[in-house]
């Protein structure tokens, strides 16, 4: 019986890749390195240094930034990632969400974010959702990123929930190895891709029933 409900936030409750890939692409651009959509889908689901690192890598620039100027870098980056989200709305949630989240509040299964955005509180406010979630994993708290189950057992433990009886939501596949090493039931969102490592792979949330879920 499931008594959690854990979920990332890109491309789970809201598309916002595609202003992530605007902002990273800027930045890349502006230290010489091009990036294009296909290389972005690597950094799904990784945090913003490791994703800074994996851009510096692609360009072959890893070893010419310190580490000071790496972080005005990633700072830069989320400047210019805040300002494309200014005109984020409800309407933006994804599919499905919403009705998954208040059917959860209704059976009293807390929610969670489990998400390597440290823009996550901001998100959730500006989608009008927060007071459906009883905590936020503070991905700054955090020694690994995904695919280590490190941010997924922190968040069954801020809801109190043992980790077998949670599921999760993802849309990447590192998120999907986290879960599985975690040892939550992993639910795949496809919309981008297969991802054949999870329990049950969906399109969108429409497709999950909590009333399934909880038997």
């Amino acid at each position: 019986m499931v008594k959690g409900l854990i979920f990332d936030l890109d491309g789970v409750i809201v598309d916002t890749a595609g202003y992530h890939y605007l902002a990273w692409k800027k930045l890349a651009s502006e230290i010489g390195i091009d990036i294009d959509e296909q290389f972005n889908q690597s950094l799904k689901g990784i945090s913003r240094v490791e994703s800074l690192d994996k851009i510096l890598r692609h360009g072959n620039k890893q070893n010419s930034f310190t580490i000071e100027e790496k972080n005005m870098l990633s700072e830069r980056k989320n400047e210019y990632y805040l300002k494309l989200l200014d005109n984020i709305s409800p309407k933006d949630i994804l599919p499905g969400v919403l009705d998954l989240i208040k059917q959860a509040n209704q059976y009293n299964i807390p929610c969670v974010i489990a998400s390597a955005s440290q823009n996550a509180p901001t998100i959730l406010k500006k989608l009008a959702i927060e007071h459906y979630f009883q905590s936020i994993v503070d991905p700054k708290s955090l020694k690994q990123g995904k695919p280590d189950p490190e941010i997924f057992l922190k968040a069954a433990r801020l809801i109190d929930v043992p980790a077998q009886y949670c599921v999760g939501f993802e849309d990447s596949m590192a998120g999907i190895q986290a879960l599985k090493k975690a040892r939550i039931y992993a639910i795949g969102i496809i919309a981008e891709g297969p991802l054949p490592e999870a329990d049950r792979e969906v399109h969108s949330l429409t497709e999950i029933d909590i009333h399934t879920l909880i038997k």
